[in-house]
This record gives structure tokens, sequence and C-alpha cells, in this order.
């Protein structure tokens, strides 16, 4: 079992920045794949960067320059650092893990989930 904690969320105005954290459990969370989504009101989940065992990093186009996904093996937290923050970047932000094969861009191909993470961005 892998349990994910997000935190850091919050109300912040365009063009500021916010960091969210998620703190993993699991034996073997250097092997994981971690993903960040998100959720806007009325749409789909949706990708937003991944972090695989490797150290490579992916993300949307939409966010691609602006976040940045990293991990600390160390204390089992994966980070996504969020800079130059727009009204559109409204959403709840997710955490999860693959613990084995598949695409890094589906929310199914992931087995783990956080509770979710509330980032508002003001206008």
């Amino acid at each position: 079992q892998v349990q994910l904690v997000e935190s850091g969320g919050g109300l912040v105005q365009a063009g500021g920045s916010l960091r969210l954290s998620c703190a993993a459990s699991g034996r073997t969370f250097s092997s994981y794949t971690m993903g960040w989504f998100r959720q806007a009101s009325g749409k789909e989940r949706e990708f937003v960067a991944a972090f695989i065992w490797t150290s490579s990093t992916y993300y949307a186009d939409s966010v691609k320059g602006r976040f940045t996904i990293s991990r600390d093996n160390n204390k089992d937290t994966v980070y996504l650092q969020m800079n130059s923050l727009k009204p559109e970047d409204t959403a709840v932000y997710y955490c999860a893990a693959r613990t084995k094969s598949g695409t890094i861009y589906k929310p199914g191909d992931y087995d783990y989930w956080g509770q979710g993470t509330q980032v508002t961005v003001s206008s």
C-alpha cells in the first residue's frame, strides 16, 4: 500500500508562486513514477507533470517553463513548484504514484492517489 498526502495549496494572485508537496509512504518510493494531475471544476482530470525513476521529468505543454517537479527520495516526498501562476491554473491538484508499467499521462495508469489540494489563482 502507498499513502499520499498533499499540502501547500492555497489562494494566490496571478503571477505568484506556490509549492505543493506530496509525502509518500512505501518501501520503494524511489522506484515509483510520481505524477501531478489537476482537475478544474466541471472538467476532466488532466496531466500536469511526472518524475520517473530514471530522474526524467515530463510536463504538460500548458505548464512547461512555469512548473517544476522534483523529488527527495530521502524524505519520500515529491514537489511541484508553480511559478507565474495564471487563473486557468485554478484546480484541485492531485499527487499520484504509479508502481507498474503504463503511460505517465493517463490517470487510469496510476495506482495510488492523494486527497487533493485546492489551488486558486485570482486575476
